[in-house]
């Protein structure tokens, strides 16, 4: 029961992160404030083996292009957020069937309450990072309109700091 409580508690703090994605900001196209994945596209910047730079969009965020599990997904770094959380779609992207996922776990987020399922990505990589065997949570479509990339990536790392509008990873 304990384990619940916790895993309910870091899932109810990664989707509270979505709540700024969902509100239409004054003079921001409406796509935006929809899609908060839509800015992703930036590349990481490798300053040196084992290290990884991505610059803060206009909102302050930090988007970049990650490879999980071998394919290519966009995802925001959240430092809030406990866990990796994707959806039903990404999951099927890789390599997950959504028919064999567990979805036993009852989240609240901000549109509602949804199920969701825990998984084991086998890699997460961006830039020259590698990182094995990062948990995850699946999130119903409805629920995860793109992926947060939370804490069990980044613990995995030797550091992460976020200076000048750029947040850096260490490995």
């Amino acid at each position: 029961m304990l384990l619940r409580t916790a895993i309910f508690a870091a899932l109810a703090v990664l989707l509270a992160t979505q709540i700024p994605a969902m509100v239409k900001l004054t003079g921001e196209p409406a796509a935006v404030a929809a899609n908060p994945q839509e800015p992703a596209k930036q590349q990481p910047a490798s300053t040196a083996t084992g290290r990884v730079k991505l610059k803060a969009d206009g909102r302050g965020h930090f988007n970049g292009t990650f490879r999980m599990n071998g394919k290519s997904v966009d995802g925001l770094v959240d430092t809030g957020a406990s866990l990796v959380a994707i959806n039903e779609s990404t999951a099927r992207k890789l390599g997950f069937g959504v028919n064999s996922l567990d979805f036993r776990y009852t989240v609240n987020t901000a549109n509602g309450g949804t199920d969701a399922a825990h998984v084991v990505l086998e890699r997460v990589e961006i830039g020259s990072l590698r990182v094995k065997d990062v948990d995850a949570f699946v999130l119903r479509d409805k629920a995860l309109t793109g992926t947060l990339v939370g804490m069990s990536f980044l613990k995995k790392l030797k550091s992460f700091q976020v200076e000048d509008g750029s947040l850096t990873l260490n490995q």
